[in-house]
């Protein structure tokens, strides 16, 4: 799980964020929107874009110094903000929908 979720990470390109729980999903995870949470916060080190990734509506979970650190990141990356919230209408990534089989031969 933990391959799928930093692949999802991984995804989600420059001047662009997410949320845990699209991370999640986009891994295949339903409502692990906390293990994202876990393998950003054990996995930052190895090179993780962690901080494109944020609460849901665009808001930054982390406190003090980290989340002064992700908002100076995102916006060197020309993300804005609306107030505390980045301004999803222009900067959400949507992953791509996984095709479903189902039904076909």
């Amino acid at each position: 799980m933990r391959r799928k979720i930093e692949a999802a990470i991984r995804a989600i390109p420059r001047g662009k964020v997410s949320t845990y729980g699209a991370v999640a999903r986009a891994s295949g995870i339903t409502r692990g929107a906390r293990l994202v949470a876990r393998v950003l916060k054990n996995d930052w080190a190895i090179g993780l874009p962690w901080q494109r990734v944020l609460g849901a509506g665009g808001e930054i979970k982390l406190r003090g110094d980290s989340a002064m650190e992700q908002r100076f990141r995102l916006e060197s990356e020309g993300v804005r903000f609306r107030g505390r919230k980045v301004d999803m209408k222009i900067h959400e990534f949507k992953f791509a929908r996984k095709r479903s089989t189902r039904g076909q031969k």
